[in-house]
């Protein structure tokens, strides 16, 4: 199964993003409101970087509450690990371990497509499996 299989169904616009210029306190109400853990920093159709909880927890910790007058894209991860489309899905649950993040941005070239989360990931897996179980319990039971 592929990225794309889970992006189906969802439009460019169902996502929640940021931009770079954004207040760090704004970006965390988007967090809040929409209870989310990442968003996507956009310019236009690209994705700079991604801007998470933990960004928010190390800049707290490091600088205190001046840091939620900041901009996003002092906080953000920038330079996104990202996957595309074509991405199998075990192959995106790799890059998600081996480089410790949570989400992942699904790039076309260089557009943004959509926006993932290991919960994605993990569920997608599961329907996987459990859709296997049930063909070869199937098969079993009409063998």
């Amino acid at each position: 199964m592929t990225i794309a299989r889970i992006l189906a169904g969802r439009t460019i616009d169902s996502y929640v993003t940021a931009i770079a210029s954004q207040s760090v306190r704004e970006a965390i109400g988007l967090l809040a409101k929409h209870r989310i853990g990442a968003l996507p920093v956009m310019d236009g159709d690209r994705c700079l970087g991604v801007f998470s909880e933990r960004d928010v927890i190390y800049c707290l910790a490091r600088e205190g509450t001046a840091a939620l007058d900041r901009p996003v894209s002092d906080l953000m991860s920038g330079t996104p690990i990202t996957v595309t489309p074509d991405t199998d899905v075990i192959e995106a649950l790799s890059v998600i371990t081996r480089r410790r993040v949570r989400h992942l941005p699904v790039l076309d070239g260089e557009a943004f497509v959509g926006f993932i989360s290991i919960g994605d990931l993990v569920k997608a897996r599961i329907d996987a499996v459990e859709k296997e179980a049930q063909a070869m319990l199937s098969y079993i039971q009409t063998a």
